[in-house]
């Protein structure tokens, strides 16, 4: 499903696969031989977000860019990454041939660089720089700039030190830090969305394109084997009829 939103239009390259049940929205820029999966939502809500060529964002994955006016958070990743099921990222730039496995999360501000990775469930935090090739264990958190590794259970720790609501929503930490963020966050994003209109209702009904001396899909070819089959049949009846005919003629 594709929406225009907050003024921004998704841009999908010809040779990139997107599920039908997939939502893109906003300024949202899918590169060539991109796969975008199943349940799996892009979305530009103040900032764009660009998708790199041969990447492939894996079923009910979740990549967003925010800004607003006085922070702005892009998102872009990078050529033939991997953002796996469940993972989500916002608002974070992930070069070249990245890895973010199944629920991972890496956010705003955040830089992966090329080739490092995050295992699944790990996380790579607000501001944070992973240099390249480097990668985060399975549940462990990276942080800073450049990013040091963390363990569970130093996650308080870690938190105590990232000023959330100040880096991400502009906000002084305080008591009234949460009902404040979610009060603003909930105004900017019913602005953001308030015009948006889906435009895609015509796709389904259009020929896939396919490029030159390429195959065309198996169930394509299985269809059309059956309508061979069925023209032939009818074929053999006509025969099988004719011949009776001339049998019940009688003779001249």
């Amino acid at each position: 499903m594709i929406f225009s939103s907050g003024g921004g239009k998704p841009k999908i390259h010809s040779s990139a696969y997107v599920a039908p049940s997939a939502v893109l929205s906003g300024e949202v820029i899918v590169g060539p031989d991109c796969a975008i999966l199943h349940g799996a939502v892009l979305t530009a809500e103040g900032a764009s977000l660009e998708i790199g060529a041969r990447t492939v964002i894996m079923e009910n994955a979740v990549v967003k860019s925010s800004g607003g006016k006085v922070l702005q958070f892009p998102t872009h990743i990078g050529k033939d990454c991997i953002v796996g099921p469940g993972a989500y990222v916002v608002g974070a730039r992930i070069d070249d041939g990245c890895f973010v496995a199944s629920g991972a999360r890496v956010f705003n501000g955040a830089h992966m660089e090329s080739g490092s990775g995050v295992a699944i469930g790990g996380i790579v935090h607000v501001n944070a720089r992973l240099a390249r090739g480097a990668s985060v264990p399975m549940q462990h958190i990276a942080a800073g700039n450049p990013a040091a590794i963390f363990p569970p259970e130093k996650a308080a720790e870690v938190a105590q030190r990232l000023n959330f609501f100040e880096n991400v929503f502009n906000i002084e930490a305080g008591s009234d830090a949460r009902a404040k963020a979610a009060a603003a966050y909930s105004r900017f994003l019913r602005a953001v969305h308030a015009t948006d209109a889906r435009t895609d209702t015509e796709r389904s009904s259009k020929p896939v394109a396919r490029r030159a001396g390429e195959e065309p899909p198996q169930q394509q070819v299985a269809d059309v084997g059956g309508v061979v089959d069925a023209m032939m049949l009818e074929l053999q009846e006509m025969e099988h009829r004719r011949k009776e005919a001339t049998k019940k003629r009688p003779p001249s």
